[in-house]
């Protein structure tokens, strides 16, 4: 089988739109999150999120078509088209027929669905848009690139909640494994702060509360008074390639990902397995498939949502895995910074593992501030720290006992 490279990225966050501005954001140690603006969140229990800011849609889209696109779909082509840029792809010379898209949501054209209805509700039937199921449904970002650029290979979307975008990551790679494209466009995208959405995930207990007059500080993984995570938006999308492929049009390789591992806690709807046994599997799985022990990783990307259960899991598993080396292992939390982008989340924080492999330095979990015993990481507390990052695991675990992680390698091989 061959060997698969990330050739090109994009990345839409709450505290950066691309490349430069996200890995700055990073290693500021930059919190996205912020009173909700996006809608009326007076009278909602948690009424602070990470959105994301300053993306105009017109940037990236014509103005007649982005009136049929959701939000989540505008932040996908968006991101697309910001990693085949950087991938220096001359679609010109490439068979279209080998070239596919595997983009996720974890939640779709949530936006649309609450505008369509009260729409049906107050005026009728009639004033519904045509436009309504083409919007909504979460397969429409990877339809909409695909139409964009004329991309014919296979197509599909995932949607395993948070781990949505490694889910489409790993399946990606595989297709390439097995000879099915030369080109895989592939991540998350995720838009779902809205009413029906805050509301949704606050009547779950899943959100901090306390901290709406202080929404800098709410995220905060690991740390012995989190209690919830805040729900971000963005996107997160990579240009996988075989590896003949890149190197015969002389690609600039950013890494291999070279790791992939999927299973479920068959648990619980919404709280992993106290044991982790599943994740600790996955990530098994992930290693294994990357031909790496535990002992070469020098880097994890934690999935370090901030809440309770979640953060406790995650410590069980990295310590299940990787034994006595689990407390010297760099463990960071994107979320810390951009919030939870749920079905996009594993996507820009692969790609935050492959910039730290670049810059030799790993982004810090920041409001790292009062340590719990029972969260004994190196979670690199508030600030970036210069490392040289070789093999990385990036954990991704989602409501329905969803586990999928991602292990990415310096190319080439140091």
């Amino acid at each position: 089988m061959s060997k698969v490279v990330i050739t090109g990225m994009g990345a839409l966050t709450p505290i950066g739109i691309g490349l430069e501005a996200y890995w700055d954001g990073l290693m500021k140690g930059e919190s996205g999150a912020g009173p909700v603006t996006l809608i009326d969140a007076s009278a909602y229990p948690c009424r602070i999120a990470a959105e994301l800011k300053g993306f105009d849609p017109l940037n990236f889209i014509e103005k007649k078509k982005i009136k049929r696109m959701d939000r989540f779909t505008q932040f996908a082509v968006a991101a697309a088209k910001m990693a085949l840029e950087d991938s220096g792809l001359d679609l010109s010379k490439e068979d279209l027929e080998r070239v596919g898209v595997i983009v996720g949501s974890g939640i779709g054209g949530l936006r649309t669905i609450e505008e369509e209805f009260t729409v049906l509700k107050e005026k009728g039937v009639r004033r519904v848009t045509p436009f309504l199921i083409p919007k909504l449904i979460s397969n429409m970002a990877a339809g909409e690139i695909a139409i964009l650029h004329g991309f014919a290979g296979p197509n599909y979307a995932v949607s395993s909640a948070c781990a949505t975008a490694n889910h489409a990551i790993g399946e990606a790679m595989r297709h390439l494994r097995f000879g099915d494209a030369d080109v895989i466009v592939c991540g998350g995208t995720e838009a779902a702060i809205t009413q029906l959405g805050l509301s949704g995930f606050s009547q779950a207990g899943a959100l901090a509360e306390s901290y709406n007059d202080r929404p800098q500080k709410a995220s905060r993984p690991f740390d012995k008074d989190r209690e919830g995570f805040l729900m971000g938006e963005g996107a997160g999308i990579v240009i996988l390639e075989t590896e003949e492929h890149a190197r015969k049009r002389g690609a600039r390789i950013h890494a291999e990902l070279a790791g992939y591992g999927a299973t479920d806690d068959a648990y619980h709807i919404t709280s992993p397995s106290p044991e982790g046994k599943a994740q600790a599997r996955a990530l098994r799985l992930a290693l294994a498939d990357a031909k790496v022990i535990p002992d070469q990783v020098d880097y994890i990307n934690a999935h370090g949502t901030s809440t309770l259960v979640n953060d406790k899991s995650e410590t069980l598993v990295i310590k299940n895995v990787f034994g006595e080396r689990a407390g010297k292992i760099p463990v960071s939390s994107t979320k810390s910074m951009t919030g939870h982008l749920l079905g996009a989340a594993g996507g820009v924080e692969l790609i935050a593992c492959v910039l730290s492999m670049r810059n030799g330095m790993v982004h810090p979990t920041i409001n790292y501030e009062t340590p719990d015993p029972e969260c004994d990481l190196d979670v690199v507390p508030n600030r970036p720290r210069k490392h040289k990052v070789t093999c990385a695991a990036s954990n991704s675990f989602g409501f329905g006992g969803h586990n999928a992680v991602l292990v990415v390698k310096s190319y080439p091989a140091d």
